[in-house]
């Protein structure tokens, strides 16, 4: 073995608890990178080989009614393969073991066999019998949720008709890979105990809509080449005539929208995560090889007057690096491959794909490994290249003594105030502001990954409290099947427990503003609404305008408006009426994109009377689920939504998810905290060795030598947690920007008991690494210390 291997061992050996603690570090880059993204693989691997196998429709459109006449014409529409019409509509379940009504979303299904497009995958059971009138197939999170088995029944409200109906299959849809139906008034969320889709054979369900040889959905699917606008365009003009105008593509469906948000933040998150992580990294090395570099001053320039290249020499301190990087990768595959599955495992609860399994590929792997040594080895560069350009007899002198002056407290004249303990802390940490300052950086970068680790709950916590205590105050709302006159809303009033009713109407719309348009929900609300108020993220309220409309300021961000502009609005329920509305302000909201106007004002614009399709109602306490039944009863409600529930498949939606992310991002932040805390310690003892030595030789106490190093680090720590607080807020900005979507806008809170614990992983870090080298100080060799030469 050549003699610079043997040293490199030696000093290896000497320094495997510093090589460990970076090593850890390099793990949790790596394992961060391979869990975040073998995820994503796995996700996208799953969603698009199921959207495939099933034949998902790249198009959607949904109508009033149809003769099935023109499915033909709708065939004929160039760069369309396939075509499927359907029969779809809401209904109100009577679910066994649920003392409220739940709703139901029911599509049809072929008579004589499976569908065309969205094919049903079986769970359990089968599909109902082409004979029979009353058999269903439900969604599994419905039946999960429900404790629902084939052969079980339930009741439903269908079109003002009471039907028991027998569950013949628990099945999956390509459709509905997220639960949440636009229908049921939850929007992005789900409400799986409350909310069903049901399948239903053709001849069954069109018969009881009165839509015989008829239809009121469809789907397309396209030719890879094919221009989707171009055949929305074309299916529009056909199903205008029919209530229909408002097509859209399977990228605005609304589950593969909520997944493909899901998998995009997956992208953020498995870039910024390893970025972070890797820095540190990378700074942990540069600090940590700098200072080896200049305690072996004499070792280089003797290797190199023994004849050493620089090429060698450089080699060699690569050699640390190299070490770092090998035992940091073995454990973060291990770790990544552990956390994968774990994050895999949460979205197979989450997410209904036939088959999610974990994978991680061998090219994923390689790719983070040569990843974390490319960081590694540029944050030992600068320290290798000092080791090359030193020369042999610079080497072989001691370093100059630094320069002398007085302390800031000197200089101030107050010196008396502090201990010369304290002193001595102080004129040791100003005689080396560079790595004072390096320290205070490294310990500033643990505590931002500590508190970027945690962001993400208290921004998701904010969100829930604002859209549930200040945009949503309702405590139910109920959808209409069809627009109703105002006095629907009125009778509502008179069920016992209701105490207040707000009616409310809402309209699909193409919104335009030159080249730019998107297709949104308006809503038209009281102008006295309490109940449903617009709440931008500040917390500002707008009142509902006598005229216009409010946009939220993400979607006026897509058309490039401003308030005082003109947009045109599509009316896509009336075909293509076009109407010109000025935009009376912009409401940064927090979730979706949407418009708001006054109820009455909407009314005029689609050229109807004072109708409404909803209402919003309060309700006296421990009276809600009388009121939900009583509901139930009446004709024409197509479902109801609780603000209970809808918070609840927020924290499960989202709190769950962030939950776990949360315990394993703190966990490798606690990983990296103890790394960087300990290495700054352990440096200084190994730079201030024979002053420490010294001192214990002039009289100083072993306790009294450890306290004037943990005091010097203390002070560190003191100055790097709020700087490294300021730096995790920055770092919370950039991911809020990158998890940015027309879906949701995450808001930057970090709240006070984030940075309370962030400050106290730091704290207790110190405390772990001072006990660690509390011994090494204590037993600390005086003789071979003093024996350095001057």
């Amino acid at each position: 073995m050549k003699a610079l291997n043997r040293k490199l061992l030696r000093d290896l050996s000497r320094s495997r608890a510093q090589i460990f603690s970076i090593a850890a570090v390099v793990a949790c880059g790596v394992g961060s990178v391979i869990a975040m993204r073998s995820t994503l693989d796995s996700m996208q691997r799953s969603r698009d080989s199921y959207y495939l196998s099933a034949r998902l429709p790249m198009v959607f459109a949904s109508l009033k009614r149809a003769p099935e006449r023109v499915a033909m014409r709708i065939a004929q529409i160039d760069g369309v393969t396939a075509v499927e019409t359907r029969v779809a509509a809401d209904a109100l379940l009577k679910v066994p073991g649920l003392a409220e009504p739940a709703t139901g979303h029911f599509i049809s299904i072929p008579d004589d066999g499976e569908p065309l497009l969205s094919t049903l995958y079986i769970r359990r059971g089968r599909l109902p019998n082409a004979r029979s009138d009353d058999e269903v197939v439900v969604n599994e999170h419905f039946s999960i949720a429900n404790k629902l088995t084939p052969g079980d029944t339930l009741g439903a409200v269908i079109n003002g008709r009471w039907r028991q109906l027998v569950i013949a299959g628990v099945v999956l849809s390509p459709e509905f890979v997220h639960d949440a139906v636009p229908s049921a008034g939850m929007g992005m969320f789900a409400d799986s105990r409350h909310v069903g889709i049901l399948w239903m054979r053709r001849k069954a369900l069109a018969g009881l809509y009165d839509m015989d040889g008829a239809f009121n959905d469809v789907g397309l699917l396209t030719a890879s080449r094919a221009s989707e606008q171009q055949i929305i365009a074309s299916l529009d003009l056909i199903l205008e005539p029919y209530g229909g105008g408002h097509a859209y593509a399977r990228k605005d469906q609304l589950s593969n929208t909520i997944v493909s948000g899901e998998i995009e933040q997956l992208r953020v998150f498995g870039t910024a995560m390893p970025v972070i992580f890797l820095s540190v990294a990378a700074f942990l090395l540069n600090v940590v090889l700098s200072r080896l570099v200049a305690t072996q001053r004499e070792e280089i320039a003797s290797l190199k007057a023994f004849g050493y290249r620089n090429s060698e020499i450089a080699v060699h301190f690569l050699g640390y690096p190299a070490a770092a990087v090998t035992v940091g990768s073995i454990g973060g595959v291990i770790l990544g491959i552990w956390v994968g599955s774990k994050y895999t495992q949460l979205y197979r609860d989450f997410f209904r794909f036939p088959v999610l399994e974990h994978h991680t590929s061998i090219g994923l792997v390689l790719v983070a490994i040569v990843v974390s040594a490319v960081a590694a080895f540029a944050g030992a560069l600068s320290a290798v290249r000092a080791a090359v350009a030193l020369p042999p007899a610079e080497g072989m002198r001691p370093p100059a003594p630094t320069m002398f002056r007085k302390l800031w407290a000197e200089r101030l004249g107050i010196e008396g105030m502090f201990s010369p303990a304290a002193r001595m802390v102080m004129r040791n940490i100003e005689r080396r502001p560079g790595r004072a300052a390096a320290s205070v950086v490294g310990v500033a970068l643990a505590t931002s990954v500590l508190v970027v680790g945690t962001f993400a709950f208290d921004s998701a916590r904010a969100m829930a409290d604002m859209q549930f205590r200040h945009v949503e105050r309702e405590d139910l709302s109920v959808g209409f099947s069809s627009p109703r006159p105002a006095r629907a809303s009125r009778e509502i009033a008179h069920i016992a427990g209701v105490t207040r009713v707000e009616g409310y109407r809402s309209t699909p719309v193409r919104i335009r503003n030159g080249h730019w348009s998107r297709q949104i929900l308006i809503t038209g609300l009281q102008s006295s609404s309490q109940l449903r108020r617009i709440v931008d993220r500040e917390l500002r309220t707008f009142s509902v305008p006598l005229s216009g409309i409010v946009l939220t300021k993400a979607l006026g961000e897509i058309l490039h408006v401003t308030p005082g502009d003109t947009v045109s609005i599509e009316i896509l329920e009336k075909g293509h009426l076009v109407r010109r509305q000025v935009v009376a302000a912009l409401a940064d909201e927090l979730m979706g994109m949407s418009g708001y106007m006054n109820i009455h004002d909407m009314n005029r614009m689609i050229g109807e009377g004072n109708v409404v399709t909803g209402a919003y109602l309060s309700i006296a306490p421990g009276m809600e689920s009388s009121v939900v039944e009583r509901l139930g009863a009446l004709p024409g409600v197509g479902g109801t939504a609780t603000r209970q529930a809808m918070l609840k498949s927020f924290d499960e939606q989202i709190a769950s998810g962030l939950r776990l992310t949360v315990i394993i991002v703190v966990s490798l932040a606690t990983v990296v905290a103890l790394g960087v805390v300990y290495n700054g310690i352990r440096i200084a003892l190994s730079e201030r060795a024979r002053e420490l030595a010294s001192l214990r030789v002039l009289g100083f106490t072993r306790r009294e030598v450890a306290n004037l190093l943990f005091g010097e680090q203390g002070v560190i720590n003191l100055f790097g947690t709020p700087l490294g607080m300021l730096v995790g807020l920055g770092f919370a900005y950039w991911i809020a920007v990158g998890f940015r979507s027309e879906l949701y806008r995450f808001p930057v809170v970090v709240m006070p008991h984030t940075y309370l614990f962030a400050a106290s992983v730091i704290l207790v870090a110190a405390a772990v690494a001072a006990t660690m080298m509390r011994r090494r100080i204590y037993n600390l060799d005086l003789v071979s210390v003093l024996k350095t030469r001057e």
